[in-house]
């Protein structure tokens, strides 16, 4: 084994990304797949999950489990149908994500609502659902790792009135730390990959009225996250090279951080 597969290889590790039909959560589970981990995908779209697990079957080892994580009893479900599959849950990233916009007069309950139950609510229930699959097959040596994916928003406040969304990812981003400090005992690692402006169905609106020239000139590194960029940090985060690391935040942003 060369040190690139000693220090960053994740083959044979189970792996549940929720979101992961499309966007940030397809990217990173394509990579996954494709350096030899057992992946199941989810997402509450079942025919775009389905068809997910299908194309990256290709390469690998992809089921889909589709469900609705804002909902208890998907959720669950979700842990009861991943215990038929797997005897112990090695990576779990929470990547399902809802946001939502509209003036501060306008802004409704039931969108804040939405927002805050799959952000923080789901994500966090959905943890406990699967404590027990994440802590059956953890070591010292090898942790289970949760990895959260927040948001650049969560500290570089946005023009846009997402009030809901800013706010869930700040609280998501508080709860990694502080279920980082209390499974540490039970040797599971807690972190949050924070990106910047992903070209994902969210920011899809915003790219189509501003154009890339404009979203990127604010960016030191003047360009979008890029899939590799979000797959890149979660296997980092997953394999060996990471191991040590837990209650980090860290942001994938090409440096949009620094301009505040």
């Amino acid at each position: 084994m060369n040190v690139i597969q000693e220090l960053f290889g994740v083959a044979d590790k189970s792996v549940l990304i929720t979101g992961g039909s499309r966007g940030i959560g397809k990217a990173i589970a394509e990579a996954f797949v494709k350096a030899g981990a057992r992946v199941y995908v989810s997402s509450r779209d079942a025919e775009s999950c389905n068809e997910t697990a299908k194309e990256l079957s290709a390469f690998g080892s992809c089921t889909a489990l589709p469900v609705n994580v804002a909902s208890a009893d998907d959720r669950h479900r979700l842990a009861v149908e991943l215990s038929k599959h797997e005897k112990a849950l090695n990576v779990l990233i929470n990547n399902a994500g809802a946001i939502w916009a509209a003036p501060l007069a306008e802004y409704p309950e039931s969108g804040w609502d939405k927002v805050f139950d799959l952000n923080v609510k789901g994500t966090f229930f959905l943890i406990k659902e699967l404590a027990p699959l994440l802590t059956a097959g953890a070591t010292a040596a090898d942790p289970a790792r949760i990895i959260n994916v927040g948001s650049i928003d969560a500290f570089h406040i946005p023009g846009h009135e997402t009030y809901a969304y800013t706010s869930s990812k700040a609280a998501l981003h508080q709860l990694t730390l502080h279920l980082a400090s209390q499974l540490a005992s039970k040797h599971v690692t807690a972190n949050v990959i924070a990106p910047g402006m992903f070209p994902s169905k969210m920011l899809a609106g915003t790219l189509e009225r501003k154009g890339i020239e404009a979203m990127v000139e604010p960016i030191p590194l003047k360009r979008l996250t890029g899939p590799s960029d979000m797959a890149g940090a979660a296997i980092y985060l997953a394999s060996k090279a990471g191991a040590y690391v837990t209650g980090a935040v860290l942001p994938v942003d090409g440096g949009y951080a620094t301009t505040l």
